[in-house]
């Protein structure tokens, strides 16, 4: 990879990678949060997404650079201190949510094209997730990166056709101009849950070796997040209100532009997010234990990764299965946002902030020391 993909591009794609099976994948996630407060209230909502991403991720990439913060317990330690483990308990329940939907929704997809059972989508996920955790961080990176590119590639075909197809009745559900309140906090709360995505992003900053750098990748990969979401939305707007009550609206959006191969290849593509959103997730926490167990002069076997990934998917199938992509979207991600704000949101924009002043001032007064020698 080059340096600058490496520095500007990377950490926005695998971010970008490991929100979007949890996020706005399948569909759920922009109903919820969003076409739930009309065409040009979602947009809104959007942007105030957008512009939280931005600020938090450039906090967080550069208090990661400075304290050489590169797994979360490392992080939270330097920005919580002996809090740091409230973190990590909203974490795991974030993962298993997260986890739970995408293996609802890999069970759905692969039931409604192949008319087999829900179990199967999942458990193909669960191996296919457990195999790529096992190789570890280069590969995963790797993998992120071409798998995110293709799937830029692909929404925009698939927005296109959408458009071209139902243009005039996304036109007229945009002219209505429709504003729902809340939009704003939905936008924030959005943001937030899908922090969990920060702690996988951590591996590869190291690569940012000047301020500059980690503030302008954080707020690029702000951008780079939201725009295969905001291409989702318009495209749901061909279907509104009615693809607000779906399970997985784009699998039902996809359904009724009657275009096979488009379908097929989209939810294999689809099917890559997933994979992609759960070994992030898995990925980070493995990357936690290593660490923890390389402090105490141990190492962490490959095979240990794929057992804990193999352990964490089984709880979030069975979870996804007893309760249902709807119920958990509605309910468990409401609830986590605002615990990511108190934990993640506030204590960087608070404390982070202070923290990176002061690393700011320190290196200032140093090279004037240096200068007068």
């Amino acid at each position: 990879m080059t340096s600058i993909f490496r520095t500007y591009l990377l950490p926005g794609l695998v971010f970008q990678s490991v929100i979007i099976g949890g996020g706005y994948g399948t569909g759920r996630e922009i109903a919820e949060f969003f076409l739930s407060h009309g065409a040009l209230g979602g947009l809104l909502g959007f942007a105030a997404t957008a512009a939280t991403w931005a600020v938090i991720l450039a906090l967080g990439f550069e208090f990661a650079r400075i304290m050489k913060a590169y797994d979360y317990k490392t992080f939270f330690v330097a920005l919580l201190g002996p809090f740091w483990r409230l973190f990590e308990i909203l974490y795991v329940l974030i993962a298993l949510l997260v986890l739970s939907v995408l293996g609802s929704a890999a069970g759905r997809m692969v039931a409604e094209a192949f008319g087999i059972s829900t179990i199967a989508g999942s458990l193909g996920l669960l191996l296919t997730i457990g195999v790529l955790a096992f190789f570890g961080g280069s590969v995963i990176a790797r993998v992120m990166a071409w798998w995110s590119l293709l799937l830029f590639a692909l929404y925009a075909v698939f927005f296109v056709w959408v458009a071209i197809s139902f243009g005039d009745a996304i036109a007229s559900t945009l002219e209505v101009g429709q504003v729902d309140g809340g939009w704003l906090l939905d936008g924030v709360r959005y943001a937030a849950y899908n922090l969990v995505a920060f702690a996988a992003v951590l591996f590869v900053l190291p690569s940012l070796k000047t301020r500059r750098e980690a503030i302008l990748s954080g707020a690029l990969a702000g951008a780079i997040s939201v725009i295969p979401g905001v291409l989702v939305f318009v495209a749901m707007l061909a279907r509104y209100p009615d693809i607000q009550q779906q399970a997985v609206p784009v699998v039902f959006l996809l359904q009724t532009l009657n275009v096979v191969w488009l379908s097929i290849l989209f939810q294999v593509v689809l099917f890559g997010t997933f994979v992609e959103t759960g070994v992030g997730i898995i990925h980070a926490i493995n990357e936690r234990i290593a660490a923890a167990m390389t402090a105490s002069g141990r190492a962490f076997p490959h095979w240990a990764r794929f057992v804990l990934a193999i352990v964490f998917l089984a709880t979030a199938i069975f979870l996804a299965e007893a309760i249902g992509i709807i119920d958990l979207i509605a309910g468990g991600y409401g609830i986590l946002s605002y615990a990511f704000i108190a934990i993640v949101v506030a204590p960087l924009l608070t404390i982070g902030l202070f923290k990176i002043a002061v690393a700011k001032e320190k290196q200032t007064e140093e090279h004037r020391v240096s200068c007068n020698q």
